[in-house]
């Protein structure tokens, strides 16, 4: 995909122009319309913009959600892809997959949430859940920073994530290095985490990309012995540990019952999101049956995610509930329930309840 220099120049491709902001108003009727009686799921794992920072308005994407999606999240991405002319000329990546250029932290992103939140109607801000991303685990800093954006915002956020520490193809890329699942910052962040009561979304490979099944316990072992040392902050682990290439190993389910059996780790959950995920799980009917007896013994650990990044029609963001389907036919009604809506909603729910209080004993 080509995109002129002229960018640099004009600005054209800026992602939310203050006209966008008009539109929240004409939209409050979609908050109302999402009743628990008609709509389909919660939407825990979502990304307003994307590498870029670019993407529709708060308000246009809960105009595309319709009355099927109850509620959702609301992420930034805090990374975001430099585009070094040296490196692609006047071919503007967009994704990181696009170019050898780094990644690098984009702090913004956490005000141009609040922001979009902000500009809806309150019948859509009850439906929106926005998530702090705009730091960098590695930074001792890092729980400073959720700690001045709920200062800045408050009223606003109910979460912090998704966030990376090892993910396939993006972590080396990460200027300064990425982070890494013994650093004393990432404690110091969760720890901030628990005692606010935010909601923690983590992005962690349970593999290293190309890996054989007999390292599998790597990056899984840092991860749990993580998860001991936080029993008092809620997780949701993204994708299960799964990626693009980061497949379920043939133990997958022996390991993550590790967690899941273990009433220590109660406070860890797992998303079901990402359409590269979805590729393993419903594969074959042998893999969803499997998936599906795992979610069945534990309805209550499991959410629904899209992860889809900056959708622009219904049918984009749509597309990955879809793909799921076939595992949804195999939950029991109990299950399915609690895995695209009620799961969701105890929580997040709880998370409001325990940031609104912190807000209100620690931000004038």
């Amino acid at each position: 995909m080509r995109r002129s220099t002229d960018r640099r120049r004009t600005g054209s491709g800026a992602a939310f122009p203050l006209a966008a902001v008009g539109l929240a108003g004409a939209l409050a009727v979609w908050g109302q319309a999402a009743s628990a009686a008609t709509c389909e799921f919660n939407d825990s794992h979502f990304h307003l913009t994307n590498y870029i920072q670019e993407g529709p308005s708060a308000g246009e994407v809960l105009k595309l959600m319709g009355d099927r999606v109850c509620r959702t999240t609301l992420f930034g991405i805090p990374l975001q892809q430099e585009w070094s002319y040296r490196e692609s000329g006047d071919v503007a990546p967009t994704y990181y997959l696009e170019a050898d250029a780094p990644l690098y932290y984009y702090s913004f992103t956490d005000a141009v949430i609040a922001l979009q939140y902000r500009a809806l109607p309150p019948a859509d801000q009850k439906r929106v859940d926005p998530m702090i991303t705009g730091f960098n685990p590695a930074d001792m800093y890092a729980a400073d920073h959720v700690r001045r954006v709920l200062t800045l915002f408050p009223g606003v956020f109910t979460g912090i994530g998704e966030f990376s520490v090892h993910k396939e193809f993006v972590s080396p890329k990460i200027a300064g290095g990425g982070a890494s699942l013994t650093d004393p910052s990432l404690d110091r962040l969760l720890d901030f985490a628990g005692d606010v009561g935010l909601v923690v979304v983590l992005h962690n490979d349970m593999v290293r990309p190309f890996t054989k099944d007999a390292k599998v316990r790597g990056y899984f072992d840092q991860l749990t012995a993580l998860y001991a040392r936080h029993p008092k902050t809620t997780i949701i682990w993204a994708h299960a540990g799964m990626g693009r290439i980061i497949q379920p190993v043939k133990s997958e389910a022996t390991y993550l019952e590790e967690i899941l059996g273990n009433p220590a780790m109660n406070n860890v959950m797992f998303d079901l999101s990402w359409d590269e995920v979805a590729k393993y799980l419903v594969a074959t009917d042998e893999a969803s049956t499997q998936a599906a007896a795992l979610i069945n013994k534990y309805p209550d650990r499991f959410l629904f995610g899209t992860d889809v990044v900056a959708p622009r029609s219904p049918e984009q963001y749509f597309s990955v509930y879809e793909l799921y389907k076939p595992l949804w036919a195999k939950l029991t009604p109990e299950t399915r329930e609690k895995v695209l809506k009620g799961n969701y909603e105890r929580i997040f729910d709880a998370a409001r309840v325990k940031v609104r209080a912190w807000e209100r004993a620690n931000v004038r």
